[in-house]
């Protein structure tokens, strides 16, 4: 039967604290284990430093070269598709995201979808996409068909 009292850490878990400076004989004597001179032996030594210093010489966030200008985090992003891609449709379908997704035309599903006149259409087809150029719309009511903007 095991008892509260028999219970304790697994051997060898429990180490005693490492007594520095107290004389050459315990091993840590002397310099305390931190050497002999230099920034790291003093104290406070490693937390006098901030991120990054390389004890002056030049750090490594400084010696490589910065990009130039700056990222739009607000650009709309589209999934572009030419009005010559649609042609695999058949006549008189409504193509729409899930349509051109099936049809691995969408590379990113979290982009909106922009239908561009690059091209010709000649099938009859009902389109609805986020954006149109002025130049698909002509395209596609000249084919027949509609483009609706969701």
């Amino acid at each position: 039967m095991v008892n509260l009292n028999d219970l304790g850490p697994a051997y060898g878990s429990v180490k005693n604290k490492k007594r520095v400076g107290r004389g050459n004989a315990s091993g840590h004597g002397t310099t305390s284990g931190r050497g002999s001179k230099g920034q790291l032996s003093r104290s406070g030594g490693k937390s006098k430093t901030r991120l990054g210093f390389e004890g002056g010489q030049m750090p490594l966030n400084r010696r490589i070269p910065h990009l130039k200008g700056f990222k739009n985090t607000r650009k709309k992003e589209f999934n572009i598709i030419n009005l010559n891609q649609l042609e695999k449709f058949d006549e008189g379908f409504t193509v729409d995201f899930d349509a051109l997704v099936n049809m691995g035309m969408i590379m990113d599903r979290d982009n909106k979808v922009k239908i561009l006149g690059n091209g010709s259409l000649t099938k009859k087809l009902i389109i609805k996409a986020d954006c149109f150029s002025k130049s698909a719309i002509e395209k596609i009511e000249k084919a027949g068909g509609k483009a609706e903007a969701i």
